[in-house]
């Protein structure tokens, strides 16, 4: 999937303008909510075992304090509570959107 058209703060959420003129808006905590990190939804090691993931579900005042571009398929929020690790790749930063719609 291609990256945005452009990307932006609107206040304190978080702006998508996609190829196809599609557009999201995001507000900062549940974008921290659905971080894709294995802070947030835990990691298995080879054996199955589960591990993280089980931390807290709403994250109320958070704000987006800015982000990385990672290469040319994801994005890095770096959010006010310290959290940086999540990479949103494009296909999933688009499917959050469409599921707020």
């Amino acid at each position: 999937m291609q990256a945005p058209r452009d990307i932006q703060l609107i206040g304190k959420e978080l702006a998508v303008i996609w190829n196809d003129g599609v557009e999201h808006y995001f507000d900062p905590e549940y974008l921290r909510a659905h971080s894709p990190s294995a802070e947030n939804v835990g990691e298995r090691d080879i054996f199955g075992n589960q591990y993280g993931g089980d931390g807290p579900r709403e994250f109320p005042g958070v704000t987006i304090d800015g982000w990385d571009y990672q290469g040319n398929y994801a994005i890095r929020f770096q959010f006010s509570d310290g959290h940086a690790t999540g990479l949103y790749a494009w296909d999933y930063l688009r499917r959050l959107g469409e599921q707020m719609d």
